[in-house]
């Protein structure tokens, strides 16, 4: 469980061209139905120290790893966007789903806009709408600034939802006429489990035993970042519907990960499993943005260590999304683990969730099943158990080590 949050934080999701199979083509699909590609500004941009940018939490997790390769090269995206436009328009793409690197947009701390950063996304924007390809902006893909991490420990400190509001206003202030589709989180859930219980993303904090975090507190940052994740998005979303949506007539939204969960037999207690495994890996997003707070299973096990919303956070954050981002991959059985909670303080997310998952899985080939169902059942999951909100499948696709 574990290995796996950390291989799916980075995936480059490729939509279906209709040229790889003789069953399905794009006749198959409504009118108006969108295909893009995806990535992010770590994965595909490269050109990390050029024209002003400073390191994000990225570079420095990937350069004290030294065995996990680093983004400073990638696909030169800074450099050959022009190319790969290009290859978007070959290949027949309707979008493309990109984010913007907080720390090349703005180098320091409420200081000046990097006006070399800031060309450059406008210089990719205007590429991609000139060849009739939407762009699909994601504000923060696992990558704030290290200096925001240095000066107040980032996403652990309430700060950052001012931080984050202001860097949201100059991308929709200088972006917003071209882009309609934003994203203020990705896959908000995975960033604050594998930067903050397992310790094996950015900013690479855990208390786990055996992973070798220098700093961290698996049994409460987890929830302390999701948290702040929630009221940044609702800050963001908030200012855009203020300022900006009337006159640019966009949609905003917050991005989880989910895996097709099934119980793993009929038994009653497996279903029990499912549902809190469920509460709390969708519903710890699902719940504030539709419901305006956490389920009931989470905060009756997580206790005094999860956050409260006060009367007013919760109804800023209820309702603060335009659509729900869905980002899929994996499908996994459940069992119900007959372990009781930990009592010795060294609790994280899985001992919380207190699960048995069985991933639909081929590591003997490096591969993890392709299970079309899955996805299925995640929509049909959130349409009843979350008032059926608009969604976006943002990513989907097949997950390789």
């Amino acid at each position: 469980m574990k290995k796996t949050f950390a291989l799916i934080t980075i995936f480059l999701a490729f939509a279906f061209s209709g040229k790889c199979s003789d069953v399905f083509s794009r006749s198959d699909f409504p009118e108006g139905f969108v295909f893009g590609s995806s990535t992010s500004a770590y994965q595909w941009e490269g050109a990390v120290a050029e024209d002003g940018r400073k390191p994000s939490v990225w570079d420095t997790f990937c350069h004290s790893h030294n065995n996990q390769g680093n983004g400073d090269i990638t696909c030169d995206g800074y450099h050959k966007y022009k190319e790969d436009v290009k290859l978007m328009v070959d290949t027949n793409l309707d979008a493309f789903r990109f984010s913007i690197s907080w720390s090349r947009l703005i180098p320091n701390r409420r200081g000046p806009v990097n006006q070399k950063g800031l060309q450059f996304y406008k210089n990719l924007i205007q590429e991609l709408v000139s060849h009739g390809i939407e762009p699909y902006v994601t504000l923060h893909h696992f990558d704030h600034p290290q200096y925001l991490e240095d000066e107040y420990e980032g996403w652990l400190n309430h700060m950052i939802v001012e931080d984050f509001t202001a860097y949201a206003d100059v991308c929709f202030r200088e972006f917003g006429n071209h882009v309609k589709f934003w994203t203020t989180i990705n896959e908000g859930n995975i960033f604050s489990i594998g930067g903050y219980n397992d310790g094996d993303s950015p900013p690479g904090r855990c208390s786990i035993p055996g992973q070798n975090c220098l700093l961290g507190n698996s049994s409460t940052e987890p929830y302390i970042v999701g948290h702040n994740l929630l009221l940044a998005h609702a800050s963001v979303s908030r200012l855009y519907k203020q300022n900006y949506k009337d006159k640019q007539g966009g949609s905003i939204g917050f991005s989880i990960l989910t895996i097709g969960f099934s119980p793993s037999t009929s038994s009653k207690d497996d279903a029990i499993a499912t549902q809190r495994a469920n509460d709390f890996f969708n519903g710890w997003m699902l719940g504030p943005l539709i419901y305006g707070d956490y389920p009931d299973t989470m905060k009756r096990i997580v206790g005094s260590r999860m956050p409260i919303f006060s009367e007013e956070e919760s109804e800023q954050v209820k309702g603060s999304s335009d659509y729900i981002g869905i980002n899929h991959y994996l499908a996994a059985s459940i069992t119900n683990s007959k372990l009781k909670p930990s009592i010795s303080g060294n609790t994280d997310f899985y001992s919380d969730m207190n699960v048995i998952l069985s991933f639909f899985a081929n590591f003997s080939s490096s591969e993890y099943d392709v299970a079309p169902w899955a996805i299925e059942a995640v929509l049909e999951y959130v349409k009843q158990s979350y008032g059926n909100p608009p969604v976006y499948i943002l990513e989907n696709g097949q997950s390789l080590l």
